[in-house]
């Protein structure tokens, strides 16, 4: 029997708190442990149930569900709270996130997607029980004589595909803002080192590079690492940047590459890798030690055929079909070519679907300024943070 996702439903409306007991009831994995009808209960239950996840409301009379959300993340970190609002504004979603919310879901939220939001949110919260216990075990051990010492490494996502022109470039910036907190500080690394162009995206004219670190990947120490790093004001993640110029991408060896990668997850929780769709022995180097390999597809034919290629290619390296987390991005229904008929023709699931959204995308592309910034209550940004969750639970489940 699978693992149930305890759920705390707060809510003004006992209409609204009965609607959602009863569209989760039937859940086998997922059990709703109690209801809070204010923010102030909500805290109170919080402590007393220890609920995985929380469903939890904004307009309340004594307490907001924004206000309620800050306090219970301030006293635990495991229960993961998801937001649902009739407001579609994105200030709410914003003014969540930095409370601590892991979704945002409009009222009335669909069956389909509450459940989804649910059981990505008690895979967070596993994921975060877990850690707990690591470092309660650590503060015990660490009173223990021991045969060596050092922080759990941090974890490489490697966004990838064999056709150009995909989008793993906005996947991968929009990805990485997405994982980015205080908790979880994350660097995207541009890979593609002749024509990378992350920094464009984030309209960054920094004057280091991976030039600054591969040369010196033997001798490399945090200082030196956080000085050469692009500091991205607008979202705060660390940024490194592929050369100037195309003939300099030679200056850096597939060795130096691998073990750039391997030093930074030392120092940063995620490491997030945008790649060229040549396999070049860089992107091999990627490939080698990412944890997760993010595995981009559009609705066309070459694609397809280019992934399949991939694929095959991954069984003859001997890299495990677990580390993927196969993507269909730019999806548009008018186009025959659906994910469950791709996923079925490559004997891959596709877990996550990015819809085609060029006002959204281009614009933000042009500016500079992706759109997990300042876009957040979008379609296609709540895909890149069912993304992130995704990622989160595939990480925790290989880390069994």
């Amino acid at each position: 029997m699978p693992e149930k996702s305890r759920v705390l439903v707060v809510d003004d409306v006992s209409e609204t708190r009965e609607n959602i007991r009863k569209l989760l009831q039937f859940e086998a994995d997922i059990e709703v442990v109690g209801a809070a009808r204010s923010g102030r209960e909500a805290v109170q239950l919080s402590e007393e149930l220890k609920p995985d996840v929380i469903l939890m409301d904004i307009n309340m009379p004594d307490m907001d569900g924004i206000s309620a959300t800050e306090l219970i993340r301030q006293r635990s970190p495991i229960p993961q709270i998801i937001i649902l609002s009739v407001q579609g504004d994105p200030n709410y979603m914003r003014r969540a996130m930095l409370a601590g919310a892991r979704d945002f879901l409009t009222k009335p939220p669909m069956a389909d997607e509450l459940i989804s939001a649910v059981r990505r949110a008690g895979e967070n919260a596993r994921m975060e029980r877990s850690k707990a216990v690591q470092i309660t075990s650590s503060n015990l051990a660490a009173v223990q004589p021991a045969a060596g010492s050092g922080s759990k490494d941090g974890r490489i996502i490697m966004v990838y595909s064999p056709k150009g022109g995909t989008g793993v470039t906005t996947i991968a910036v929009n990805l990485a803002i997405t994982l980015n907190n205080d908790e979880t500080r994350t660097v995207l690394v541009d890979g593609n080192l002749q024509f990378g162009d992350v920094a464009v995206f984030l309209n960054e004219q920094g004057k280091n590079t991976i030039l600054d670190l591969a040369p010196r990947s033997d001798e490399l120490d945090p200082d030196v690492v956080e000085g050469v790093m692009i500091k991205h004001a607008g979202s705060g993640i660390r940024v490194l940047a592929a050369p100037s110029r195309p003939e300099h991408a030679d200056h850096v060896n597939a060795d130096q590459f691998g073990k750039l990668l391997k030093y930074l997850r030392k120092v940063y929780p995620y490491v997030v890798v945008d790649t060229a769709h040549n396999l070049t022995d860089i992107t091999l180097a990627a490939l080698d030690v990412c944890d997760v390999l993010v595995l981009v597809v559009t609705q066309d034919i070459p694609a397809v055929k280019n992934v399949r290629l991939f694929l095959d290619l991954m069984n003859n390296l001997g890299v495990s079909r677990e580390r993927v987390c196969f993507v269909l991005n730019k999806y548009d229904k008018r186009i025959s070519i659906t994910a469950e008929k791709i996923g079925d023709n490559l004997k891959q699931p596709v877990v996550s679907v990015i819809p085609l959204d060029e006002r959204i995308v281009i614009p933000s592309v042009n500016r500079g300024v992706p759109f997990m910034i300042d876009q957040k209550a979008q379609p296609i940004a709540r895909t890149i943070f069912s993304l992130a969750e995704t990622i989160r639970a595939q990480l925790a489940k290989l880390n069994e």
